[in-house]
């Protein structure tokens, strides 16, 4: 695959590249509906994972065909990206026939268009605990073209750290997320963790914030189609379609485990790790699991 990696720069303050950059204003002019969802993670964070099930919980019976015949990434549109042979993020998003309208983002709280606060849109932030999160961006950091070099292991593992990485620091991410719930109550933390430990009644409360009480078959139905495992098989939801990943580096759905991070991390590295994550995470009542 002969693609040109992109590299980072600084974008007010967090690592970017320029193609989530480039439609900026357009993206900053975003009007959102007040019934809007948007689905807010990390990078590698479980997005496709909330996709899916929120793309199932309202449109799996009324329109089963779009499971079959759309991939996830233009039934929730990714709202930052951009590519010159594809439609952008903003402009699948703008020109959704669905209601309510599904949107995804990696952007940090502070990029989001303001018009989502002002309709008061519901939003679903899944977060993933640090070290897990960077051995799965690590991975697809290698398969993806459309992604800035990783390096080798160990240099990624400091860049990591430092936030030089696409999207910026994991902990400003995940950290001001977390304020924001506490001032914005249609905000809806969820760990991915916790998704692993019990899909079933992670999904109960989801349906909870979101109003809807969806039949025992319906749960059943979503449930299946949500196991990592089926996921992985389904081309309509594994990236399998896309051009500029290169699946024989590596899947679009690697693992989707609690605790990889122990087959990368050495001892030295992780004592590196949790001395730094320390310093870095100030809010205590900001609590991830690094394993089940």
């Amino acid at each position: 695959m002969d693609f040109i990696r992109p590299e980072l720069i600084d974008f007010h303050g967090v690592a970017m590249v320029k193609q989530f950059t480039k439609n900026w204003e357009k993206i900053q002019n975003f009007q959102a509906r007040p019934d809007d969802i948007l689905i807010a993670t990390y990078p590698k964070a479980g997005t496709t994972w909330v996709s899916l099930i929120l793309d199932l919980l309202y449109f799996g019976q009324t329109s089963p065909e779009r499971q079959t015949s759309i991939p996830i990434y233009q039934r929730v549109p990714f709202l930052e990206f951009t590519k010159p042979s594809m439609d952008s993020g903003i402009d699948l998003a703008e020109n959704l026939a669905t209601s309510p309208r599904l949107i995804k983002t990696h952007y940090p709280v502070q990029f989001v268009p303001k018009s989502f606060w002002e309709q008061n849109c519901k939003i679903v932030y899944m977060g993933r605990n640090a070290k897990d999160s960077m051995v799965s961006f690590f991975h697809f950091d290698r398969m993806a073209m459309t992604q800035p070099d990783p390096g080798d292991w160990n240099s990624y593992f400091n860049r990591f750290m430092e936030g030089k990485v696409l999207f910026g620091s994991w902990y400003d991410h995940v950290n001001n997320w977390w304020k924001k719930k506490q001032t914005y109550s249609n905000l809806h933390y969820m760990f991915y963790e916790d998704m692993i430990e019990d899909t079933g009644r992670e999904i109960d409360n989801l349906c909870s914030f979101l109003g809807l009480s969806p039949s025992a078959k319906e749960k059943k139905q979503i449930m299946y189609g949500v196991q990592f495992d089926n996921m992985k098989k389904n081309d309509m939801a594994n990236y399998s379609t896309v051009n500029t990943m290169d699946f024989k580096i590596s899947t679009f759905m690697r693992k989707g485990k609690v605790g990889d991070w122990k087959n990368h991390f050495t001892v030295a590295q992780n004592e590196e790790f949790e001395e730094d994550y320390k310093k870095k995470m100030k809010d205590h009542t900001l609590q991830f699991r690094t394993e089940i």
